[in-house]
């Protein structure tokens, strides 16, 4: 078994229409989902998650990549040195 890293995905959604796509693909990892904060910036069109997760490091990678995928959505990740 691999070990679990915890990381910070910063997601920026530029597209409304992807909202229901990117909460669909976060509910397929929820199992390794820590918590979650989303903040709308109505005024600039767009809106910011972070999303916190402990799992093995090639499924957050999966999961950013596969973000990243989505129209109008850009992620990045910060992983923990611990």
């Amino acid at each position: 078994m691999m070990d679990e890293c915890v990381a910070l995905l910063g997601i920026v959604v530029e597209e409304s229409d992807s909202v229901e796509q990117l909460n669909q693909l976060l509910h397929e990892f929820s199992q390794y989902i820590l918590g979650r904060m989303g903040i709308p910036c109505q005024d600039r069109g767009l809106n910011l998650i972070s999303v916190a997760v402990a799992a093995p490091a090639d499924t957050v990678s999966t999961l950013s990549g596969r973000l990243g995928q989505i129209p109008g959505v850009t992620s990045k990740v910060i992983y923990a040195k611990k």
